[in-house]
């Protein structure tokens, strides 16, 4: 009988380690598996593998190459076989910027061992300090948390990136050494950001029970879809005391000019946006936007689906097919502009004018013009 195998990822140590602890006394017998990147670029992590009351081995590993994929393929998995017919749990606790989308896929990959269930992926968060992290915009480098050699990632999109992943969000009650406990506007403040980053995922607030993570397999195509640009389901429009979210639905395609001049006014309005874009001389092309903390990110995600042959269209995977029903329109297709905006104080109708105004006229004619986002996108094709 296969082992559950849950994952623990979060950029706040002390509230992770303070989940994996709880996880490791609810299911006595458990076994946590930790890897310390802090010397990864070095080709050198450190394995520590635990239970509820002690250390069970400490470990220096020398990898060839100094990075999480070959830390996964070469340690974790073998380490996680190994272990697997000695406990009824098993617990990945993930290193601080550690994103679990890559773990849960070599986990739970039908060619990986039948001997392991990935049955969670839970986020772990600090309530004092994810409402400010979520702001911030060092890259990892510049902290000494990078999880790779030049690893270019910024702090805030690998948090947002753990919360929108995980099937769980855990603030946690209890700490592993004394700190001041968040007080109750910490708390509530860290539910309220939560409830608009991820608002279909369940949270467990101090107090609350922990998610159950020795049921039946997550399937990890199913984890994928729900951040994948094309599938995504994006939070809805909502407005609460602290923070607001605004959505922008239109079914007409953008100038490319007049939006690539707009970006930086979008994406420093809010602290969180993201989702999928038309831009007029791409028609083809789903475009995904995701910008955390004014750090915009622009990818080709490939073809829309009515751009594909009906013949073809069936192949891909039933989320993308459900979000192309979803938008479908007689003349467009599943083309659309789909954008989420969070932060607080966002104005609706200011946000509204300035994408409207991006907006292709119906009668605007789309002449040969400079595209300012060739560099962006054509960068891998040119490659």
């Amino acid at each position: 009988m296969s082992v559950p195998v849950v994952l623990v990822a979060g950029l706040h140590g002390v509230a992770r380690a303070a989940v994996v602890d709880r996880l490791l006394r609810e299911h006595r017998g458990a076994l946590a598996i930790h890897h310390d990147l802090r010397q990864v670029t070095s080709g050198l992590v450190v394995r520590t593998v635990r239970d509820a009351d002690v250390v069970r081995e400490q470990v220096a590993v020398r990898l060839e190459h100094g990075c999480v994929t070959c830390t996964i393929r070469l340690d974790l998995i073998p380490q996680l076989l190994r272990y697997a017919g000695q406990a009824p749990l098993l617990v990945v606790d993930l290193w601080d910027t550690v994103e679990p989308q890559p773990v849960a896929e070599a986990v739970g990959h039908p060619e990986a061992d039948p001997d392991l269930r990935l049955t969670g992926v839970l986020t772990a968060l600090d309530a004092e300090l994810m409402p400010t992290d979520v702001c911030r915009g060092e890259r990892l480098a510049e902290i000494g948390k990078q999880a790779a050699a030049g690893d270019e990632r910024y702090l805030a999109e690998v948090l947002v990136h753990q919360i929108e992943y995980a099937n769980g969000l855990v603030v946690p009650d209890t700490m592993p050494v004394p700190l001041p406990p968040a007080d109750e506007d910490d708390i509530e403040l860290c539910r309220e950001v939560l409830g608009h980053l991820a608002p279909m995922t369940p949270i467990a607030m101090p107090g609350d029970s922990l998610p159950v993570v020795t049921g039946p397999s997550v399937c990890f195509h199913e984890l994928a879809a729900r951040v994948d640009p094309a599938s995504a389901q994006l939070p809805c429009t909502a407005r609460t005391p602290a923070v607001d979210t605004v959505v922008w639905h239109r079914t007409r395609p953008l100038h490319p000019g007049r939006f690539f001049d707009a970006m930086d006014d979008l994406a420093t309005r809010s602290v969180r946006s993201r989702g999928r874009f038309w831009l007029a001389n791409r028609p083809d092309r789903l475009l995904a936007w995701d910008a955390v903390a004014g750090i915009v990110s622009i990818e080709d995600t490939g073809p829309w689906l009515a751009a594909l042959p009906e013949s073809e269209r069936g192949t891909v995977p039933p989320a993308r097919r459900l979000a192309a029903s979803l938008d479908w329109t007689p003349e467009h297709g599943d083309r659309v502009q789909h954008l989420v905006l969070t932060g607080p104080g966002l104005d609706h109708d200011e946000i509204h004018a300035l994408l409207d105004a991006c907006l292709l006229a119906p009668d605007e004619p789309m002449t040969a013009v400079d595209d300012p986002f060739a560099e962006l996108l054509d960068l891998d094709a040119a490659g």
